[in-house]
């Protein structure tokens, strides 16, 4: 349902909240993340994953991290996933996610720079690439 606008306010409050979710999406960011939104990933639970990372986001208000939506990464048994490229070159992707490991994942990554070992499916650093074998 849409917000009633009341006041000039209203209306201001609205264009902040839009303008945050525009700031999030755009690139050139030294940290992007990308939540993998293919067919498998949505059923696995993506959307959830997609959501808790933008409120863990919204919260830390770090104008350098980008949030975006992608398509399957091609390794449907580790959905939910998602993808972290940062300012070195250095790319990983977590899989089997849920909420609580997207907030260590936040708290240990993204603010940190250290990746989780744990939940690393892929990682590539200068086009130099590590899977793991399930």
């Amino acid at each position: 349902m849409k917000k009633k606008i009341n006041s000039p306010e209203d209306l201001e409050k609205i264009r902040e909240e839009e303008k945050l979710k525009i700031d999030l999406r755009q690139a050139g960011k030294d940290i992007q993340v990308a939540v993998h939104l293919g067919t498998c990933g949505i059923a696995a639970g993506a959307r959830d994953i997609l959501g808790e990372l933008a409120a863990q986001i919204k919260q830390i208000k770090n104008k350098n991290i980008s949030l975006r939506r992608t398509g399957c990464l091609g390794l449907c048994e580790w959905e939910p996933m998602l993808t972290i490229d940062d300012i070195s070159g250095r790319q990983v992707s977590y899989g089997k996610l849920d909420k609580d490991k997207v907030k260590r994942i936040v708290a240990e990554h993204i603010l940190k720079g250290k990746p989780v070992s744990e939940y690393i499916v892929k990682e590539e650093k200068n086009n130099e690439s590590a899977e793991k074998v399930s």
